[in-house]
């Protein structure tokens, strides 16, 4: 049986609709990843590109914009069991080059859209984004970032578990490699997520109603 039929058999790969109440995160845009010869370099240049665009579709379209940033106080403690299997998590400590824990050029977050800083994978875990979107009624959560085997399917899966519809923009997410890269997409479509071309989340964003728009009661 091939992986296909396994998958098929099972039942997964069901499609979600998007809801009418979007919003976009950016999830770990950073220079670390960026700039060759960084600790966390990713190489995903052609991500980037896919995400300024996307996140100019977003701002034109109204809808909420958040930002997730990594940060550890110095020797990295808040971090725990996360920050002593990945090493290379210290480029994030207080006190380490602030260079590298800014905003990739392009994505730098405008007043107003709200910044997430966090310390382990998921942009859920720890933080205030569950409450945030709840408040705005969010249904459907718009992901990009880096990188897709790590904070990006965090984000996603815990997206899905809070009951928001995650729709992972292919075009603008990076990893490392090919391979976990293509794995994680496979398996959050399979399971957690929608995956959809940058095409397709721009034509979605087309029909988006601005966030101060929307109905209340």
């Amino acid at each position: 049986m091939d992986i296909e039929e396994n998958y098929a058999r099972g039942g997964f790969n069901q499609h979600l609709a998007p809801g009418e109440a979007p919003a976009l995160i950016v999830v770990d845009f950073l220079e670390a990843y960026m700039r060759p010869g960084a600790l966390l370099y990713a190489a995903c240049d052609s991500a980037l590109a896919a995400a300024v665009v996307l996140l100019q579709a977003a701002r034109s379209a109204g809808i909420p914009v958040l930002h997730t940033r990594v940060q550890f106080q110095r020797g990295g403690r808040d971090g725990g069991v996360f920050y002593r299997k990945v090493p290379a998590l210290r480029t994030f400590e207080d006190g380490a080059d602030p260079s590298l824990q800014a905003f990739a050029r392009g994505l730098e977050p405008l007043p107003g859209e709200t910044v997430i800083t966090k310390q382990y994978a998921s942009a859920f875990f720890g933080t205030s984004l569950a409450s945030t979107l709840t408040a705005l009624r969010i249904d459907t959560l718009l992901i990009c970032g880096v990188s897709t085997s790590g904070c990006v399917r965090a984000t996603a899966v815990d997206a899905c578990q809070v009951g928001l519809i995650p729709l992972v923009v292919r075009d603008a997410v990076g990893d490392r490699a090919a391979a976990p890269h293509e794995a994680s997409l496979f398996d959050l479509q399979a399971k957690y997520a929608e995956v959809v071309s940058l095409d397709s989340a721009l034509a979605y964003l087309g029909t988006a109603r601005p966030a101060n728009q929307k109905v209340t009661i």
